[in-house]
């Protein structure tokens, strides 16, 4: 059954998980080019892995974003994966980028700083989180790390 104010885009594996975390843990939603598995076995942390193949990740954020709060406490609480040089020097456009911020945006506020790393380090960051979201996002450089914060009583 529905939950009343649960997002119907979050699965019931998905709340559990996100019900789990706590203050400074990180949630990746993994594109579907991301190695998610392999990432997750070889990680000694061995994190949560959680499948939602068939959606995107900006509907995904938008839900994950109306239960959690983003980490105020660290520098950047979103991370990126930046561009591999090549694509960077052919001038690859990372429309998704654009399209996260907008959501991190409405449902949070404006001017949450985001890290981008460099690919391996990415998969080094992500054999930390907490929980992988691999998903059917298919857009390239569509990963995306946050960092969860408090959730004060008053915003219960």
């Amino acid at each position: 059954m529905p939950l009343k104010g649960i997002p119907p885009i979050i699965s019931p594996d998905l709340l559990h998980a996100l019900a789990l975390m706590g203050h400074g843990d990180e949630i990746l939603l993994a594109d579907c080019h991301f190695p998610a598995t392999s990432i997750a076995t070889a990680a000694q942390s061995k994190p949560i892995l959680i499948r939602a193949d068939g959606h995107g990740i900006p509907k995904l954020l938008a839900g994950i974003l109306q239960l959690i709060e983003l980490d105020t406490y660290v520098p950047s609480p979103v991370t990126l994966m930046a561009r591999v040089p090549e694509d960077e020097q052919r001038g690859l456009q990372v429309p998704v980028w654009d399209t996260y911020k907008e959501i991190i945006a409405e449902k949070v506020q404006t001017g949450v700083n985001t890290t981008f790393l460099e690919r391996f380090e990415f998969y080094e960051r992500a054999k930390k989180a907490f929980v992988i979201v691999q998903t059917g996002e298919s857009a390239q450089y569509g990963n995306i790390i946050l960092t969860t914060g408090l959730v004060l009583p008053s915003q219960h």
